[in-house]
């Protein structure tokens, strides 16, 4: 068992930049592929960006090129630098780890908005 804790969320306008992270209570070792998804008003949870242990990464096209998603495994963190962020980004962004089921953490609120 595991417990993902987000943190970082906020309001910030058009154009500017957030980093979220989640930090595991336990070794993230095991815990293979990680990452983010979000979910906004009204519609479906969408895969945001997620990585393996080796360093792959694969992002959603909405955000390729504005994202970045690391993990620490020393540290049992997973990080998404958000930059270039739009109104359209706004959502409950939510950690995820794949282990011997899926864990999720409870959600970091990001709205962009001026």
């Amino acid at each position: 068992q595991v417990q993902l804790v987000e943190s970082g969320g906020g309001l910030v306008q058009p154009g500017g930049s957030l980093r979220l992270s989640c930090a595991a209570s336990r070794s993230i070792f095991s815990i293979n592929p990680m990452g983010w998804y979000r979910q906004a008003p009204g519609k479906q949870r969408e895969l945001v960006a997620v990585i393996t242990s080796g360093g792959g990464t694969n992002y959603a096209d909405s955000v390729k090129g504005r994202f970045t998603v690391s993990r620490d495994n020393a540290k049992n963190t997973v990080n998404l630098q958000m930059n270039s962020l739009k109104p359209e980004d706004t959502a409950v962004y939510y950690c995820w780890g794949l282990g011997v089921r899926d864990y999720w953490g409870q959600g970091t609120q990001v709205t962009v908005s001026s």
